[in-house]
């Protein structure tokens, strides 16, 4: 079988550079007096040799000795929590970021749609950038000009296609990006996560010209906190950590490991962000999910017949009309036991900057015993999505279930709910 992508001890290192704790100037008059001081000593010894450096640096491993290859028509996902080293393996793989050391050899042309702003030239117009990138690509006019209404009817552009990008939204500079990158012919096409910035509609199209080219017998490469679209688009998955492979198989255990790992045995039922690492877009931020059990404390376990409340806290950056929570339980597996949303309470309402709590309480008696992933979701049905899903909480429910059996046995199916039953004798029914 053909080789598409062979990487062999890949490294990326970065220089982070930290202030000086000692250096502190509180006010502008000390700053200014300070400076002064630099400018002078520089004049009156201009060769000391001495140089005053206020920073210290520090070396970060973004990735560390990658080996891994990936065959023509594979469908390649990779995955990891954030600051894995995702992005970064796919920017070296695009040849967009240089390696720090190892070899990358790449069989075929590439495409790559990595994030708002990469790929067009913003001074050019929709148009214009078609014709570019297909150039870069290494295709002839003649064979961009036989793709070129193809591109357009998909991205849904036409409207703007004399426009400068510079000038278009982020869902319609991806709709036109993501058309291109999939319609050139690339023997290997790469997305990162950029598609969330598209609408739910745009998503599933993009999902579907994925699938479409891989049967073509192209290589995808996905970046995704999305493990069931991961499960149902790839067959092999790469999963990531601290920029080390930590596994690479089939895409279902690659996925079922993801799931659990670096999760303590009981799970992780609260999550709180600071505003530099929020999950946030231009109109909302994600504050803090928690699940609340009894006595309004913070559990990982919880008895199969009682109730769990759960509380998301985020915050409005500016007015948005129509948004809505959506709150997801998988299973392990992937599975998606059900999807519940806080859309009627907010009843298309526009919410004002301020920060909100909304609440949803899980019933008792209908979780069966199993480890439960939590993923939360935000967006304007049709319209936008905010905060692209991502499994946050994990949680085990323990106990018989809602069966009102006394044997802790466990039921088939995601959910065990206790059902109003009734047994009479044929005879006595209507006495």
């Amino acid at each position: 079988m053909t080789v598409a992508i062979k990487v062999e001890n890949l490294s990326k290192k970065y220089l982070i550079k930290h202030e000086s704790k000692s250096v502190q100037y509180d006010t502008f008059s000390e700053t200014l007096i300070q400076g002064s001081k630099n400018i002078a000593n520089k004049i009156i010894h201009p060769f000391s040799g001495k140089k005053i450096d206020s920073q210290t640096q520090e070396e970060f491993w973004a990735l560390k000795d990658i080996n891994f290859e990936i065959n023509q028509g594979d469908k390649v996902g990779i995955i990891g929590r954030n600051g894995a080293g995702k992005s970064t393996l796919l920017k070296v793989i695009s040849r967009i970021t240089e390696p720090s050391s190892g070899k990358i050899h790449i069989n075929g042309r590439i495409a790559s749609l990595l994030e708002v702003g990469t790929g067009f030239h913003p001074e050019l117009t929709g148009r214009e950038n078609i014709y570019l990138n297909g150039a870069i690509l290494g295709m002839s006019r003649r064979e961009i000009k036989a793709k070129f209404d193809e591109i357009v009817a998909f991205s849904e552009v036409d409207k703007f296609l004399d426009t400068p990008v510079k000038r278009y939204s982020s869902g319609m500079y991806v709709r036109l990006a993501f058309s291109v990158a999939a319609h050139l012919e690339p023997e290997i096409l790469v997305v990162d996560e950029v598609l969330a910035v598209g609408d739910a509609a745009f998503q599933k199209k993009c999902l579907g010209k994925m699938d479409d080219v891989s049967k073509e017998g192209r290589t995808i490469l996905f970046v995704s906190h999305n493990m069931g679209t991961v499960r149902n688009l790839c067959t092999k998955a790469i999963m990531l950590n601290h920029g080390k492979i930590i596994v690479n198989d089939r895409v279902n255990r690659v996925v079922d490991k993801y799931l659990s790992y670096g999760q303590e045995l009981h799970g992780v039922a609260e999550i709180i962000w600071d505003e530099n690492n929020a999950p946030s877009c231009n109109e909302v931020a994600l504050k803090s999910i928690r699940l609340i059990g009894a006595e309004k404390k913070v559990y990982s376990i919880y008895d199969a017949t009682k109730p769990i409340n759960v509380e998301i806290k985020f915050r409005v950056k500016k007015p948005v009309r129509g948004m809505r929570v959506v709150m997801s339980l998988l299973t392990t597996e992937g599975v998606i036991a059900f999807s519940s949303t806080n859309q009627n309470l907010l009843n298309n309402n526009e919410l004002k900057p301020d920060s909100y709590i909304t609440t949803c309480v899980i019933y008792g008696n209908l979780l069966n015993s199993a480890r439960y992933i939590m993923k939360v979701h935000l967006g304007i049905p049709g319209v936008k999505v905010l905060i692209q899903g991502k499994e946050y909480l994990s949680f085990i429910v323990e106990g018989a279930g809602g069966h009102g059996s006394t044997f802790p046995e466990k039921w088939p199916g995601s959910v065990a709910p206790s059902l109003k039953w009734g047994l009479y004798a044929e005879n006595k029914i209507g006495d």
